[in-house]
C-alpha cells in the first residue's frame, strides 16, 4: 500500500492553482488554429499505428440541477429533448468512423453527461447500436466499456439492459450521503437508492464499480464526511474518488445558489481530505494517486503496481495505447499527435452536423517536446517515480542536459522531501504524493516559475 504523509504546513505551502493531467498540453493550450481538417490529417495519420479506439460520448442532459456542477450540461425534465441530440450524434458516429480504419477494434468506451441514463432504454438500445454498426466493437466482454450512472436515473432493468448492451464498468455519483449537505446543494440521493444500484450491478456481474464524493461542500465537517465515508466503505466499491471542490461561482452559474457562508474553511476541507485519506488506506484501499482510491485487486491498482497506469480525460485508465474519439458537445478526442474538442452548445453542434461538418473548433498540435514532457509529467503522475533511461529510450535526447533547468528547480522539492532525486532519477516521497500535481508542473513549460494559475483548479 502507497504510504502517504500529510503534512499541513507543506500542504499549504505549495497550495496552489495548477492542473489536472488528464492531457498535455492541457486544454488552455488548444486553439482555433486546429480544424476539422486538421483532425482529418491526425486521423489518416493514426491508422498507420494500428492502435485499437477509445470512443467517448457525452450525454449532456440531467433532470435537476446540482449547485456544485461545473459540467457542461443541459437541465431538463422533457425527455423528448434528447431524441434531436442523439439523431445529430449517430451523424456525428458515422462521419468519424469514415475516418478510421474500420479494423481498429474499440477496447474502451465511455458514455458521459450530464446523465447518459436520462435517455429512454430504447435510445440506449439505438444508440450502441449505430456505434456497433459503424465502429468494430468487441463481440465478448473484453473491452472497457464504462458508464457514468445517477443512482437517482436508474433501476433494476436499466443496469441489466446496460450490461447485456456490453458495459462492464460502472461510476456512480453519490457526493455525500448527509442529507443536510445533499439538500444545501440539491442534489437529493438516499442511500438505499445508492445501495440498490450497487447491488444490481454486483448481480449483473459489472467488473468494476467506482463511487465518486466531494468534500469541500457547503455544511460538510470532518465528523459528518466520516458519517459519509462509513457507508461508503460498508457497500464496499471497487474505487473511490474523492474529489475537491471547487468554489468558481463566476464561471458557473449553478454555484450561485450555494451559501458561501456555509462552506468549510480551507483547514476545515483540509482536515476532511485528511481524515478521508487515512479512513480508506485502513479500509484497505490503495491511495492510486491525486484524488483516486482502488483495492488491492482492482485494474488500477494492477496497472500501477506493472506500470501501465496512465492518465486522460476521464482520469486514470489502464490503456496508454488507445486513440479516443470524441462525440457529442465539448468531447474532446486524442488522435495521433493531436487533441481536439467539438463546440460546447447545442445551436453550434446542430448546425455543424447538419451541413455534414465534423463539429470540432479547436485543438493543439503536439510537437516533439510536448511528448517528452508528457511522458515525464505521466510517470510522476501514475507511477511516483520518474526513470529518466526510460525517456531517453524514447526519444534521443540527453535528459540531464535537456532538462537542466527543470532538474535546478527540484532542488527546493528536494529540500522540502516532496522527491528524492540523483542523477537518473526522481521518486516522489510520502510527503509529495498529495503535491503530486506541483511535482508534475516543473516540466510544464506553458507554467512559468511563479505564474498565477487561478485558470485551473486549486491542488488540495
Amino acid at each position: 500500500m502507497a504510504n502517504v504523509e500529510f503534512d499541513p504546513q507543506l500542504i499549504k505551502r505549495y497550495d496552489k492553482a495548477g492542473p489536472r493531467y488528464t492531457s498535455y498540453p492541457t486544454a488552455v493550450q488548444f486553439g482555433d488554429e486546429y480544424t476539422a481538417d486538421t483532425y482529418k490529417k491526425f486521423a489518416e495519420k493514426s491508422n498507420q499505428s494500428g492502435q485499437a479506439l477509445s470512443l467517448y460520448f457525452h450525454i449532456p442532459f440531467c433532470d435537476t440541477v446540482c449547485f456544485y456542477c461545473g459540467c457542461n450540461k443541459v437541465v431538463t425534465k422533457d425527455r423528448s429533448k434528447a431524441a434531436p441530440y442523439l439523431q445529430r450524434v449517430y451523424k456525428e458516429i458515422e462521419m468519424q468512423a469514415k475516418l478510421f480504419d474500420p479494423s481498429r477494434k474499440v477496447d474502451q468506451l465511455h458514455w458521459g453527461g450530464g446523465t447518459p441514463t436520462f435517455i429512454s432504454h430504447d435510445e440506449m438500445r439505438e444508440l450502441m447500436a449505430v456505434t456497433r454498426k459503424h465502429f468494430n466493437l468487441h463481440d465478448d466482454d473484453t473491452g472497457e466499456y464504462s458508464i457514468e450512472i445517477d443512482p437517482r436515473e436508474v433501476s433494476r432493468e436499466s443496469i441489466k439492459l446496460l450490461r447485456e448492451l456490453g458495459f462492464n464498468r460502472m461510476s456512480l455519483g453519490v457526493q455525500d450521503f448527509n442529507p443536510a449537505v445533499q439538500k444545501a446543494v440539491n442534489r437529493i440521493q438516499s442511500r438505499e437508492e445508492t445501495l440498490a444500484a450497487l447491488t444490481a450491478a454486483r448481480e449483473e456481474n459489472f467488473k468494476s464499480i467506482s463511487v465518486d464524493l466531494i468534500y469541500g461542500l457547503p455544511l460538510q465537517t470532518v465528523e459528518s464526511f466520516d458519517q459519509t465515508l462509513d457507508e461508503l466503505i460498508e457497500i464496499s466499491p471497487d474505487r473511490v474518488s474523492v474529489f475537491n471542490y471547487a468554489h468558481l461561482p463566476e464561471r458557473f452559474k449553478p454555484q450561485r445558489r450555494i451559501n458561501e457562508a456555509d462552506l468549510p474553511e480551507a483547514s476545515v476541507k483540509l482536515e476532511i481530505f485528511k481524515h478521508c485519506m487515512e479512513k480508506l488506506t485502513n479500509a484497505g484501499y490503495v491511495y492510486i494517486g491525486m484524488d483516486h482510491f482502488a483495492k488491492p485487486d482492482d485494474e488500477l491498482t494492477i496497472a500501477q503496481n506493472n506500470g501501465e497506469l496512465y492518465r486522460n480525460f476521464q482520469g486514470y485508465a489502464t490503456h496508454a495505447d488507445c486513440d479516443l474519439v470524441g462525440i457529442g458537445i465539448t468531447s474532446i478526442g486524442t488522435i495521433a499527435n493531436s487533441f481536439a474538442q467539438n463546440v460546447r452548445t447545442m445551436d453550434e453542434y446542430y448546425e455543424k452536423i447538419d451541413k455534414g461538418e465534423l463539429a470540432i473548433f479547436r485543438g493543439v498540435e503536439i510537437d516533439n517536446d510536448d511528448l517528452i514532457r508528457r511522458e515525464a509529467i505521466m510517470q510522476l503522475i501514475c507511477h511516483f517515480k520518474l526513470n529518466f533511461n526510460d525517456v531517453e529510450k524514447h526519444f534521443t535526447i540527453n535528459f540531464n542536459d535537456y532538462f537542466s533547468a527543470e532538474l535546478e528547480r527540484y532542488k527546493t522539492m528536494v529540500d522540502d522531501g516532496l522527491i528524492t532525486m540523483d542523477e537518473r532519477s526522481i521518486e516522489v516521497t510520502s510527503r509529495g504524493r498529495l503535491l503530486i500535481r506541483n511535482i508534475c508542473m516543473v516540466f510544464d513549460r506553458y507554467i512559468k516559475p511563479d505564474e498565477k494559475t487561478e485558470r485551473f483548479s486549486k491542488l488540495i
